[in-house]
């Protein structure tokens, strides 16, 4: 696992903190979707599928701090659309370091270089570009729907890890994925100087066109075994390992969907950002009124049986950490080991 010691220290003291208040369902990292226009089509995505009129709206960015404060969650995730076409980008990220989160800011990487050389960020501990890199030239660019995305991501990340940055990498693995081809993939990024690498199974957005390759529960476990069975030493995950772990069907957790709430230009998404179930007024609102219980593998919803996403089960994983001394214990010694 390769995340800042600084980080880690926040995120263990925030969670015990929860624990120790007695809060049973607590935010870890807040989705903040300021707008969902991107400049891909991909065919795994619903984001893009709304109409024109949605797709040129976006939140202020006072819109976005207050849904910060409202949250309270440590790390703050920004995903989208695209979020480097968000007019308010910079400000907004000056704002979250200036409030101490830990921001990912989730991009394609298409506009990286770009406004790296126009000067709107500046390297800090708090911000990482998490570069959406969905395996080598061939694969991504064929998920992204558009030849050459590929060389340029790379060629973004190099820029900015020459600048000084911290860049990590998220990939979505769908039906078909090639487990050797994923582990030159994650050699490859190693090359990069890349931070750390998230890795996820694919989800079925309702909205998105494709809907035949999105992995089943079953085969999820046999990707993932396949892949990380045998890690390499200089592989570095941003992840935890016991999720990994569960990925791999080594573990068994239940959902977290509260977990990483998402705000975005229509409000707070119930339940999670995965699913069209309706939005809460407020935090307040969406925590206290959502039927959790109607969510998860247990509840027997059938949206919910193949689902292993990292917004519903990497919490679940923290949670377990730090719930006990053998879960502790259990992730120190799967972070030494392998997954």
């Amino acid at each position: 696992m390769s995340v800042p010691l600084s980080q880690m220290w926040t995120v263990a003291t925030y969670v015990l903190r929860q624990k120790l208040r007695g809060r049973a369902r607590y935010p870890l990292v807040l989705m903040l979707e300021p707008l969902f226009r991107c400049n891909l089509a991909c065919a795994g995505c619903g984001k893009i599928q709304y109409p024109a009129h949605v797709l040129k709206r976006h939140l202020t960015v006072e819109q976005c701090l207050q849904a910060v404060e409202e949250c309270g969650a440590p790390m703050v995730s920004i995903p989208g659309g695209e979020p480097l076409i968000y007019p308010d980008i910079g400000r907004l990220v000056r704002e979250l370091v200036k409030r101490r989160k830990y921001i990912y800011l989730c991009t394609n990487a298409i506009l990286l270089k770009q406004r790296l050389e126009e000067g709107i960020f500046s390297p800090s501990k708090y911000l990482s570009f998490s570069v959406h890199m969905d395996g080598l030239r061939e694969e991504h660019d064929d998920a992204v729907c558009r030849d050459g995305v590929y060389d340029r991501a790379v060629e973004a990340i190099r820029e900015a890890v020459r600048r000084g940055f911290r860049v990590t990498t998220n990939s979505t693995l769908f039906d078909g994925a090639s487990p050797m081809r994923m582990r030159m993939f994650f050699d490859e990024m190693m090359d990069l100087g890349v931070e750390g690498m998230m890795v996820s199974p694919g989800y079925s957005y309702a909205k998105a066109p494709d809907q035949e390759h999105f992995l089943r529960r079953q085969k999820t476990h046999e990707l993932f075994t396949k892949m990380l069975g045998q890690p390499e030493k200089r592989w570095r995950f941003n992840q935890s390992p016991i999720f990994l772990q569960f990925l791999m069907g080594k573990r068994d957790f239940e959902c977290t969907p509260w977990g990483m709430p998402a705000y975005n230009i229509f409000g707070w998404q119930r339940p999670c950002y995965l699913l069209q179930e309706g939005y809460a007024s407020s935090f307040q609102d969406l925590m206290e009124t959502t039927r959790w219980e109607e969510y998860g593998r247990r509840s027997g919803n059938e949206k919910c049986q193949d689902c292993m996403v990292h917004c519903g089960y990497e919490t679940s994983a923290v949670d377990f950490t730090f719930s006990s001394w053998r879960g502790l214990r259990e992730t120190v010694v799967a972070t030494l080991g392998k997954p």
